[in-house]
């Protein structure tokens, strides 16, 4: 199981934090996302077949881009 923190500076609100949560749990093998609006971050636990650049590029296609 791979687990990663990627910084995302436009998460500003509880709005923010459930779309991120949603839209990542829906990728196969993503088994756990913790989105902080305060921190302004996301930590993400995945297994095969999600990887990072899939996760990195959902954030990005739903507006919330990596800036790690």
């Amino acid at each position: 199981m791979a687990k990663q923190t990627f910084s995302i500076s436009n998460i500003s609100c509880g709005h923010c934090v459930a779309t991120i949560q949603n839209e990542l749990q829906e990728l196969d093998g993503v088994v756990k996302v913790d989105a902080d609006s305060q921190s302004k971050t996301a930590t993400v636990e995945w297994d095969a077949p999600a990887t990072e650049s899939q996760i990195k590029s959902k954030l990005s296609e739903i507006g919330y881009p990596t800036s790690t």
